[in-house]
């Protein structure tokens, strides 16, 4: 098994780790940061694929380590495990997650109240298209697992990313937001929505089975209803 070490121009290093029934990738690292080099850093939570802060790369590909079993991914039994692609390695097996949430703030991904606590709680029908929309993107986690998959976040430093635009997606499609044509410009701004390339890399790899892909087609849509009638 080879391991990433250090930072930016760090190296793989290998280390023999023994297989047990049932192992996961997030099993392996833990094994060699416990038994075999104390100073491995990598990230992790909960260990039930809740959470989304163990995602790494293994075998090329950005996954959650605590559900990825070793038995489905090792190639004649070796594993490649490294840090998540498009972002800036800290440490080993640790990236610096700062601008993956600084494109979400540029995305407008805060939801903008339009009603105070002493307004009625305003109903909304599970079934209207609007909030079918939402729910079909609502369940991103932020693992950053679509930004490390995206070629689009390689290519452009100033894309947003399919996680800030299916969250900005969601926001949309809320009735309770104010800041819908604020969040349409920015989306639509360089580096928005119309910067995908629709290569689907993020509805292919996303744990949570969501589509960005979908949303931003869906932004790309609003964005140009918008402008054609001069809200933005």
């Amino acid at each position: 098994m080879s391991l990433w070490r250090g930072g930016e121009k760090g190296r793989y290093e290998t280390y023999k780790v023994p297989l047990r029934e049932n192992q996961t990738v997030l099993d392996v690292v833990t094994f060699v940061q416990r038994h075999l080099d104390p100073t491995l850093s990598y990230r992790f939570a909960c260990r039930v694929g809740m959470c989304g802060s163990c995602a790494m790369t293994v075998n090329g590909r950005p996954r959650w380590t605590c559900r990825t079993h070793v038995s489905r991914v090792a190639t004649r039994g070796q594993l490649e495990i490294g840090p998540l692609e498009n972002l800036p390695v800290i440490k080993d097996l640790t990236t610096d997650m700062r601008p993956f949430f600084e494109k979400w703030q540029q995305a407008k991904g805060a939801f903008v109240p339009s009603q105070t606590r002493g307004d009625e709680i305003e109903r909304i029908r599970p079934d209207s298209p609007a909030r079918i929309a939402a729910d079909a993107a609502i369940e991103c986690i932020n693992c950053a697992i679509c930004y490390a998959a995206c070629d689009t976040v390689r290519w452009n430093s100033d894309y947003l990313g399919p996680a800030a635009l299916n969250r900005a997606w969601t926001l949309v499609n809320d009735v309770r937001d104010g800041a819908t044509s604020e969040r349409l410009q920015a989306v639509a701004a360089s580096g928005g929505c119309h910067a995908c390339h629709s290569h689907q890399s993020c509805q292919e790899l996303c744990p949570q089975q969501l589509n960005p892909t979908a949303s931003i087609a869906g932004l790309k849509r609003r964005t140009m209803w918008a402008y054609l009638k001069g809200e933005i």
